[in-house]
């Protein structure tokens, strides 16, 4: 059995072969997939941080697993559902259906890791654009305040649905504008420009 074949539940223990009861505790479990040979009984895990500030995942068994790395399936349209769980060799170990099944602790443990990986300001008024040919500096107003963006190239601007935009600037910094029929008209005309 390889960590690969693990992924988080909400179940609690096994009581026959193949069949899976509702928890009994809020705890995480980590349990083997469903499928042939599954008849091993499910076993709680804790996270922690270990003293260089990374993720450590325990099973129940004492296994421990360093540097777990938390990756969202769907980071923008279902950011609290699906995530999973990697082991340093970048393969999953546990797979979260929701961020809130998860205990409040082992909860801001894996919000406080995404958080940094995940920087991605929202822009939510264009200012002003240096010139309408790129490269162009855009001045914005984001969640997180005002500042600028270098858009090297038109192709920087990838449409993710009919009204949503990732915006990556010349740093490599993705702005994400959420719903572009929610910005004022100012900013729509500016952004039309380079659509």
């Amino acid at each position: 059995m390889n960590a690969a074949d693990f992924k988080l539940t909400g179940m609690a223990d096994a009581t026959h072969d193949n069949e899976i009861h509702p928890a009994r505790s809020l705890s995480p479990t980590l349990s083997r997939v469903a499928g042939e040979g599954t008849n091993d009984r499910c076993a709680s895990f804790t996270l922690t941080r270990n003293a260089a500030g990374r993720l450590v995942l325990t099973t129940a068994n004492g296994e421990i697993h360093q540097d777990i790395v938390p990756v969202r399936a769907f980071p923008i349209s279902a950011p609290a559902d699906g995530l999973s769980l990697l082991g340093e060799d970048g393969h999953e170990l546990a797979w979260i259906d929701n961020l809130s099944s998860l205990p409040e602790e082992a909860r801001t443990l894996v919000e406080a890791e995404l958080a940094p990986r995940e920087f991605m300001p929202e822009i939510r008024r264009i200012n002003r654009v240096s010139s309408f040919a790129t490269p162009s500096i855009w001045q914005v107003k984001t969640h997180r305040g005002d500042t600028e963006l270098l858009l090297k190239a038109e192709d920087h601007i990838r449409r993710l649905t009919h009204a949503t935009l990732l915006i990556t600037d010349g740093h490599g910094v993705s702005f994400l504008i959420r719903d572009i029929d929610a910005l004022d008209g100012h900013s729509r005309r500016l952004l039309d420009r380079f659509l």
